[in-house]
């Protein structure tokens, strides 16, 4: 399978991706801090990628955002239930419930080439399956505490190789990994 798979996400200094209620007050909150124009390369990796996949509850919390932020670039929502799409969102999102592996072939059958996983449950799925290629994490500097962590508790060891790491002025911290798919724990 030719076919590249990346997380781009931002967490709390403690590695949270949300409140446990799924709120996102505290990343809105240090947005406020990002100077204006700056995305954190955030529009330049979103022209790289040819679909992007996200888990159901992710994708109702992008819904609630108003505007659909991803324009027409397809997006697969992964749930085992249906979905009734609303008609304002472009015909360019789907659904999806087949195994990852499977998922990912049939993408890569259809000529996609590099993919986005975006949500905490649909991140650690991918990554225990040993299909992350990349991962870039933004660590925001607040603490919360508790909530929704982007890693949980897993198997087998996960190892990475640095790539790239930018701090910006604004206190936000961007690293770029290598996920090593030998460098896997009882594999």
């Amino acid at each position: 399978m030719s076919i590249k798979v990346s997380v781009y996400i931002a967490t709390s200094l403690d590695g949270f991706i949300a409140r446990r209620d799924g709120a996102l007050d505290w990343l809105d909150e240090a947005n406020v801090t990002v100077p204006e124009g700056e995305d954190c390369g955030f529009h330049a990796f979103m022209n790289s990628v040819d679909v992007l996949i996200m888990g159901r509850k992710t994708y109702e919390t992008v819904l609630s955002f108003g505007a659909w932020p991803y324009g027409r670039t397809p997006v697969v929502v992964l749930s085992h239930h249906p979905i009734s799409f609303p008609p304002h969102l472009p015909d360019t999102v789907t659904h999806a419930s087949e195994p990852l592996r499977d998922l990912l072939e049939r993408l890569a059958g259809e000529g996609v080439k590099h993919v986005y996983v975006d949500g905490g449950h649909t991140i650690q799925g991918f990554l225990f399956e040993g299909l992350v290629d990349e991962m870039t994490v933004t660590v925001i500097p607040v603490i919360i505490g508790d909530g929704i962590p982007l890693f949980g508790a897993i198997e087998k060891d996960i190892h990475l190789t640095h790539l790239d790491t930018t701090a910006f002025d604004f206190g936000f911290v961007q690293t770029t990994y290598a996920v090593k798919k030998m460098g896997l724990r009882n594999e």
